[in-house]
């Protein structure tokens, strides 16, 4: 017995030494291989196929022991790598190489794990940054501004960056003065880092850590689209980004710094600079309505297929899920100077298949579009989807998508797996047609609110790190994911969305039964009693009228108190200290109910009048609600917008000189509106009713209502000859002319959407007693 154990520990201990003796011999071996790799990088020409291959199938290795599709042999890889063949296929990338559809190739770059992780660390040195580690909130006391450095002698910026930066000068952010600045965004272009585009800019790193107030990046934001080159397409910016935020297109979750970096979707050169292009819900290119569940396609895809390297396993297996019928996914290998003489057996007959169909037609009559990782984690397609109204498959492993911060991409989108290819047509097939309903609009709301144009990529950005400064005053996710959005439903307000005219409903919750009626007076009281006064007392004696304020805004002295009606509600007179248009908007902190009767002081309104409105805007709380209409059109003679105060059965405004709003558009007419809009109204006395109906159509995207047809109302009661009167002015509808063109252009698209209904009270005008009639006196007028 004791020599069997002998016997067995003395097997056991040979087989245990010769176990180490083969563990040393491969790490000796793995250890020449590396010399060999490192000699040979340093002294021999590189073979661009071989290394993007190795460099994303050791970035994938994790990965493989999960299923995946089959996938095509790639044609390099079926014959062993001569130098001479290495020479002949060097040739072509040594003199530009192809073009990729996110960037230029280089031929020197990462091809180790090693020196991959070495620009990574580099890159990343604070990882760990966070807004409560790597940001100083005192600079965003008492307001967050926004600081561009001024340009350099010799500074190279692109078109896009020029958009990105006009976008941030023209928004109610900027400020020129650093030491109000909260947020600081660089001269210097960061937007393209791949080194041999045309578009990179050189000695950034110097030129950026030169700044006098870099702080090793400290409260600033940098924006970034391409980062890294052939073969790696790493992270790399070319310089240490510091403690600086990155505002980055294609973010990989790996190096994604959670609360401080901002992933933004990458855009064409081509995006506009401010609302864009429609969407498919309402684009003249649409094939169908939003609202209809069914399209041609059921799921397609057009792009580039790369042979080799990254984003080339995902794309290269798409013809196995291609049936022509209802799945259309083509792809070419056409793309680069010498995309012939890398081709593979396949290449010509996607060709062919390619050059068939139309991109656009595809796009607008497709259920779901695959959007898979490119060269880099982000592609167009992304957007081009949105824009679609086409539901965006995404296949793309470790992709940070853009603003996930606050969008929840659930619902709009549908979130695949790029090693789960093959289960995608099933996975597409199952979805609902409620459910396909549900994400194609939520896509349009997306695309609308946040991506259609660079200046609302830039806007959306930046509130985003506003709502972080000051997280106590932040908007939940309903505020970002339901109309009209987290850049009009500013926190500044309130944080309940309950308070907000958008999510009645969406809460189950009604308007509460009260108004107040603001009257805006510019007029001495002269006459006894004068048409102020009569219609305050009408406005009181409605039953939902809570309170009445007078705006004093003229330059007479205010009257006595004895010289005003007395009333059932109470009534205040507030003298404004800046006596302009725009301060009839004023969020005035004695305006308590959320329904305002806005009304100038010449505005004849019984109180009938006044509660059937009132009633009307209940069901409407978001629109403007009342009763002179105005309406736009476009003038082709001379390619501009037109303005029209004639009597049709079609308008596109309600004038605020009696209307019913929601008082938060008081607040966002004070705090979203441009400085130099509120001052071009103010100038010309004129306009700013003009201006409130584009403000909230372009927030609703919904039409005024419009009720009871009132013949006998008037813009004034006083004498055309009256100096005091602005509609006196012979030069008063030019300028109202030429407001309609300039709002249009601050939008950057026409909000105002005509409408032909018109509310009339039951019975009104029926051939019936009039003692049957709730609101008697409205026909009478």
């Amino acid at each position: 017995m004791q020599a069997k154990k002998r016997y067995l520990l003395v097997s056991v201990g040979v087989a245990l030494l010769f176990l180490v003796y083969l563990w040393a011999l491969q790490i000796g071996d793995f250890e020449q291989q590396e010399q060999r790799h490192h000699h040979r990088r340093h002294q021999l020409p590189q073979y661009p196929d071989y290394y993007q291959h190795q460099s994303y199938s050791l970035s994938q290795e994790a990965d493989r022991a999960r299923p995946r599709a089959p996938l095509p042999r790639r044609g390099l890889s079926k014959q062993p790598a001569r130098w001479t063949e290495l020479n002949q296929l060097l040739a072509p990338y040594l003199e530009g190489g192809e073009q990729e559809e996110d960037g230029p190739q280089v031929h020197h770059q990462h091809s180790s794990p090693r020196e991959r992780r070495s620009v990574r660390d580099n890159l990343y040195k604070n990882k760990r940054c966070r807004m409560e580690t790597c940001f100083d909130f005192a600079r965003c006391q008492p307001h967050f501004g926004v600081y561009i450095y001024p340009p350099q002698r010799g500074d190279e910026i692109s078109p896009t960056y020029r958009k990105i930066l006009s976008s941030i000068q023209e928004s109610r952010f900027h400020t020129e003065d650093p030491v109000k600045a909260c947020l600081f965004v660089l001269a210097v272009d960061t937007l393209d880092r791949d080194r041999l585009s045309p578009q990179f800019v050189q000695n950034a790193r110097t030129r950026i850590q030169s700044l006098p107030t870099w702080n090793d990046g400290r409260n600033h934001l940098i924006f970034n689209l391409y980062s890294g080159t052939w073969p790696d397409y790493t992270e790399d910016l070319g310089f240490e980004v510091g403690q600086a935020m990155l505002a980055k297109a294609s973010a990989n979750v790996a190096n994604f710094r959670p609360n401080f970096d901002i992933s933004i979707p990458l855009f064409s050169k081509d995006h506009p600079l401010k609302a864009g292009g429609t969407g498919g819900a309402d684009g003249a290119s649409a094939r169908d309505s939003p609202t209809s569940s069914s399209r041609r396609y059921l799921l397609v895809f057009k792009g580039k297929r790369y042979l080799t390297g990254i984003g080339s396993e995902t794309r290269n297996a798409l013809y196995h899920i291609h049936n022509g019928d209802d799945i259309v996914l083509l792809t070419t290998c056409k793309h680069g100077k010498d995309w012939e003489k890398h081709k593979d057996s396949r290449c010509d007959h996607d060709n062919q298949e390619y050059a068939k169909f139309d991109y656009q037609e595809l796009l607008h009559n497709s259920t779901f579009c695959l959007v898979p990782r490119g060269r880099r984690l982000g592609s167009f397609r992304f957007l081009e989807a949105l824009q679609a109204a086409c539901i965006p498959v995404i296949l793309s492993n470790g992709w940070e998508l853009p603003f996930s911060e606050v969008i929840d991409w659930r619902k709009a989108a549908v979130l695949g797996d790029e090693r789960l290819l093959l289960q995608v047509p099933s996975m597409t097939r199952s979805v609902g047609r409620d459910r396909i309903l549900v994400l194609r609009q939520q896509s349009q709301f997306l695309w609308d609110a946040y991506f259609s144009s660079v200046a609302k990529i830039v806007l959306t950005a930046l509130e985003i790190i506003r709502d972080r400064v000051d997280s106590v005053v932040s908007r939940n996710r309903l505020m970002w994911n339901s109309l009209p959005g987290g850049l009009y439903a500013l926190p500044q307000y309130s944080t309940d969305p309950a308070r907000f005219p958008f999510y009645y409903s969406l809460l189950g919750k009604s308007p509460p039964p009260q108004f107040t009626g603001v009257i805006h007076t510019v007029s001495p009281l002269q006459s006894h009693p004068s048409p102020v006064v009569k219609l305050i007392i009408a406005v009181a004696k409605s039953k939902f009228c809570a309170q009445i304020v007078v705006l004093w805004n003229s330059d007479n002295p205010l009257p006595p108190r004895d010289k005003w009606p007395s009333t059932s509600v109470p009534l205040a007179v507030i003298q404004g200290q800046s006596k302009t248009m725009s301060s009839r908007f004023y969020p005035h902190d004695v305006i308590v109910t959320d329904a305002i009767l806005s009304l100038d002081e010449d505005s004849v309104l019984s109180t009938n009048e006044v509660d059937f409105a009132f009633i009307v805007w209940q069901s409407f709380p978001e629109r403007i609600v009342g009763y002179p209409a105005r309406s736009h059109y476009w003038d082709g003679s001379r390619s501009c917008w037109g303005y029209t105060s004639k009597w049709t059965n079609d308008y596109s405004m309600v004038l605020t000189g009696a209307a019913f709003y929601h008082r938060y558009y008081h607040y966002l007419f004070s705090s979203y509106v441009p400085s130099s809009l509120l001052s071009m109204v103010d100038h010309m006395a004129n306009c700013e009713d003009i201006l409130m109906n584009f403000l909230v159509s372009a927030v609703t995207k919904q039409a005024p209502v419009k009720v009871t047809q009132k013949k006998q109302y008037k813009e004034t009661m006083m004498s055309q000859g009256s100096k005091s009167s602005r509609w006196a002015d012979p030069d008063h509808f030019a300028e109202r002319q030429t407001c309609v063109n300039t709002f249009s252009r601050w939008l950057g698209f026409m909000p105002l959407l005509h409408s032909q209904m018109r509310l009339d009270p039951l019975l009104f005008r029926d051939q019936v007693s009039m003692l049957r009639k709730k609101y008697r006196d409205i026909e009478r007028l």
